[in-house]
């Protein structure tokens, strides 16, 4: 009992000594401050613009490309990552850097990551407040459409002559079609952002087709020049004017901000009916 009363309190200690994190992707910069934690956050990668002050943080690099150097420099009690760079893991734990590595594809996951986090920072409450709000608007999308095809497009592309990304199976933008009672117009095996050609998207016939724009402005695109390819191709989406952007930037970042994506979708929906 005496030996396991002092783990409790050198585990205390530990999680209360976490003053100092760097965040190595936008998505787990924004859970962070989400957590209201944001000031612990003594550094972040390249991408991390969101909340406006984590634009002032020191950088130390891109996402699949941080500085070892920087790190350090930083003296962080722990690094908060994506599992999309487990050798830089590696190095910081050989370094006695402690080393978060968390997965964030799927709705759950990202609910579980939020826990994850929240845990050593003692923000548990809040937690559980964004899990909350991203499950009540999931439960919202219910019954506005049903049993649609759902094509999610990434990269807002003006010639569908070329390879086409779009939203796979195991991914978020496939948990929120489902849990609106429609499905994935792409049905198959591969996983995160398969590449379709125009023969695949005319063989899958989509009933909606949703456009992630958000870099429509920097790449200097209008409206017409995504939707009018669309309009053309002998598809049901195309017949019923459903093809629709969404141009926020959150659409890509697994957060706290998914639930803004989440109300899109559900407009888009509701527009798709009229």
């Amino acid at each position: 009992m005496l030996l396991k009363f002092f783990l409790l309190i050198i585990m205390a200690v530990q999680l209360s000594a976490i003053e100092r994190i760097i965040a190595l992707s936008p998505a787990i910069n924004e859970m962070i401050f989400a957590l209201d934690a944001g000031g612990k956050v003594v550094g972040n990668t390249s991408y991390c613009n969101t909340p406006p002050e984590a634009k002032e943080i020191p950088k130390v690099g891109g996402y699949f490309s941080p500085s070892l150097e920087k790190i350090v420099a930083l003296s962080p009690d722990i690094v908060i990552m994506q599992d999309n760079n487990l050798p830089l893991s590696q190095k910081l734990i050989e370094l006695g850097i402690k080393t978060m590595v968390i997965k964030i594809d799927t709705i759950d996951s990202i609910k579980k990551a939020f826990f994850t986090i929240a845990k050593p920072l003692h923000a548990e409450a809040k937690a559980t407040l964004i899990t909350k709000r991203i499950d009540e608007s999931l439960s919202r999308l219910r019954g506005i459409v049903q049993n649609k095809k759902i094509l999610i497009v990434i990269g807002s592309p003006t010639n569908l002559s070329k390879e086409i990304y779009v939203a796979g199976q195991n991914l978020y933008f496939d948990d929120i079609i489902r849990a609106s009672g429609n499905m994935n117009a792409l049905q198959s095996n591969r996983k995160g952002q398969p590449i379709l050609n125009l023969e695949k998207i005319l063989k899958i016939n989509p009933d909606i087709v949703i456009v992630l724009a958000p870099l429509m402005r920097e790449r200097h695109l209008t409206r017409e020049m995504i939707l009018s390819p669309w309009r053309n191709l002998p598809i049901n989406a195309a017949q019923t004017h459903s093809v629709f952007i969404q141009e926020g930037d959150y659409a890509g970042i697994p957060s706290d901000r998914v639930v803004h994506f989440i109300n899109d979708f559900g407009k888009l929906l509701h527009e798709s009916k009229n």
